[in-house]
């Protein structure tokens, strides 16, 4: 095989949305000025030149670059990184001082470590800086003892309470500087983590969060697992800051070690901490979700990468259908930022896949833009390039062509809320916990109920709470404590509410613009006042979504109604998602003030019940419609009849 590789100076020509963007090719890899631990370039490995493109790929550990070549521009974040000595440094000096707060730098950098600095934006005169930690449960996973731990952690060093996210973890508000290390070192040394949790990397991978003794589940939470270990940081930046370099870790399984280490195919920075990732890590945040046919309750069409198990006639998984290039995030008024979902990839053999996630992940850091952060997300690449040259570059990493995908059945949204046999005799209970935030009495009897029955949990995608492996004789006792607490079986819980999601936004998030997580129960209980009003049904419902910015954190652009935060009491419209989040949603009105809402969805809740066809739903019928046949609707509206 002859060894090429391009240029540092080449360039490559990207078209993103409808704006054609230069684009230079990635130096952020092969800087010279690296820090790396004292290494040197030890091997340069290529493969051959894609079809698709003029040039090969290579992977390299720490390549010089001549001092005539032409430095492609590169953002902020990259040089933080890349001189930070695997994401250390000035972070570790940062946290040692007096200041209640660290600088720009080691505010990146801290991402990594599962963490942001935040301030309350409502104080007046001053800030009161403190930090949101994020834990990584893969699946939603969380053992008895980490629960209690992180239970405790919220009255001694949050505000009182825990938030359950949209990607099955935890986060843990109001932690100050001071207590930082304590914090996270009491969580490490609990079965938890937070590396990775945030930062330019793979977040936490997601999974169907029930605990069903079921072959495809247990398989699909089984890979969700391997996937996470093989994409976690090894350069021990984390285990260094947090517990003075102890390490507490669980032995990986040999495949994730020999996918992780495997260089057949020029994946791998040789000699180098980080294997996969290097001194730069990603462009940007990479997220995964792994499901069973039918099963959407991971939104997986919103993931960077998602991954379907499929299974033979006997129920015996064989093998994966993978979809690639879908993200949330925008920036109001810049078309060329976008919501987008994942489209299919192809299909890989079971004993492959940790190998094709490998391979997607490094075109991702190989290609993926380091000079706007606005346009690094990997979505962005595949629009740029199309899937067919995605699909090429990525199988001459994986070493192999992908398959066609599978069918599949019908996509469905699945909340597990409720009473449910796990079948090993055992049951679980799904509990509905408004928006993830978890305290008051709520979270004392929460904690009561874990503690005395030993119970292990897990975080749903949606929010919401499972406890898991429950005695037969322990239900009626369990529902009853959970009741008097405000933690209802679900057909005492509106409907709306059972499918509704909110970020947090306001007081601590510093990209709010609105308010979400605290304006979404009001704005729940003014839409079940219409759907009373226009005739709707008790058990009709629509899927309502909320966000404090355009960033999509609770996934706005899948709801049947998306409200994303565009000013002060104002949100952005968005209509024509799906119940089982299979259809991207499309802007409809902007700058739609609070106290106006009934004057735009009265009338689109009205002309719904009496135009709809048979079971279409409230996202179906805007789209069938169309947004012009809306906007004449809502003008023409004089009141339903009574």
């Amino acid at each position: 095989m002859t060894t090429s590789f391009r240029s540092p100076a080449g360039a490559a020509t990207l078209f993103s949305a409808d704006q054609k963007i230069r684009l230079g090719r990635l130096d952020a890899l092969r800087s010279s000025r690296t820090i790396f631990l004292g290494r040197n370039v030890r091997g340069l490995h290529s493969v051959p030149p894609s079809s698709s493109s003029s040039s090969s790929i290579q992977a390299v550990s720490t390549p010089a670059k001549p001092e005539t070549a032409k430095t492609t521009k590169r953002s902020k974040v990259e040089i933080i990184k890349e001189k930070s000595n695997f994401i250390r440094y000035p972070l570790n000096e940062e946290l040692l001082t007096e200041a209640p707060n660290v600088n720009e730098s080691a505010v990146q950098l801290i991402k990594f470590h599962g963490s942001y600095q935040q301030y309350n934006r409502e104080e007046r005169g001053g800030r009161s800086y403190s930090f949101m930690l994020r834990t990584k449960n893969p699946s939603g996973k969380v053992p008895n003892q980490l629960y209690l731990t992180m239970d405790d952690l919220a009255d001694e060093f949050g505000i009182g309470t825990l938030r359950l996210t949209t990607r099955q973890t935890f986060q843990l508000h109001g932690v100050v500087k001071q207590n930082l290390k304590t914090v996270m070192s009491s969580i490490i040394k609990n079965m938890g983590s937070t590396l990775g949790a945030c930062g330019d990397l793979n977040r936490n991978v997601l999974a169907p969060a029930a605990p069903y003794v079921k072959k495809d589940y247990l398989f699909a939470q089984e890979t969700a697992d391997n996937i996470a270990a093989l994409l976690s940081p090894q350069s021990g930046f984390y285990y260094d800051m947090w517990v003075d370099g102890e390490q507490f870790l669980t032995a990986e399984p040999p495949e994730v070690v020999k996918a992780r280490n495997d260089n057949s195919h020029g994946t791998n920075f040789v000699d180098s901490p980080e294997p996969i990732y290097g001194t730069q890590f990603l462009p940007r945040k990479f997220k995964i979700a792994v499901t069973v046919p039918t099963d959407n309750s991971v939104d997986l069409l919103t993931n960077d990468i998602g991954v379907v198990v499929v299974s033979d006639e006997n129920g015996e998984p064989q093998g994966f259908n993978i979809y690639v290039g879908g993200g949330m995030g925008r920036t109001h008024r810049m078309e060329s930022t976008f919501a987008r979902i994942a489209e299919p990839l192809g299909y890989v053999p079971k004993e492959d896949i940790l190998y094709a996630v490998k391979a997607i992940v490094v075109t991702q850091r190989e290609h993926g833009r380091r000079d706007d952060r606005k346009y690094s997300r990997m979505k962005y690449l595949i629009s740029s390039w199309g899937i067919e040259k995605f699909r090429d570059v990525v199988e001459q990493y994986y070493g192999k062509k992908f398959e066609s995908s599978r069918d599949l059945p019908e996509w469905e949204f699945k909340s597990y809320l409720g009473w449910h046999e796990q079948g090993d005799g055992a049951w679980f209970c799904g509990l509905h916990v408004d928006s993830g935030r978890v305290g008051g009495q709520m979270k004392k009897t929460l904690r009561e109920v874990i503690e005395k029955y030993k119970l292990d949990v897990r975080i749903t995608p949606n929010q919401n709470i499972v406890l898991c492996d429950i005695k037969s004789e322990w239900k009626r006792s369990i529902t009853t404590v959970l009741a008097q607490a405000g933690l209802l079986q679900p057909e005492f819980v509106d409907p709306l509410n059972q499918t509704a999601m909110a970020c947090p936004a306001f007081p601590l998030c510093p990209l709010a613009i609105t308010e979400a997580e605290r304006g979404i129960p009001s704005i729940l209980k003014r839409v079940r006042a219409m759907f009373e009003k226009v005739g709707l049904e008790y058990d009709e419902s629509v899927v309502v979504r909320v966000t404090g910015c355009p960033n999509g954190c609770a996934r706005p652009y899948m709801a049947e109604v998306g409200l994303v935060g565009d000013g002060p009491n104002s949100y952005q419209v968005w209509l024509g998602g799906t119940p089982n989040q299979t259809q991207i949603a499309r802007a409809f009105m902007d700058k739609v003030k609070i106290h106006d809402f009934e004057k735009v969805f009265e009338p689109l809740f009205y002309n719904w019940k009496i135009g709809r066809q048979s079971k279409e739903s409230f996202g179906e019928y805007t789209t069938r419609m169309g947004f012009e046949k809306l906007k004449e609707l809502i003008n023409a509206y004089e009141g339903s009849p009574q």
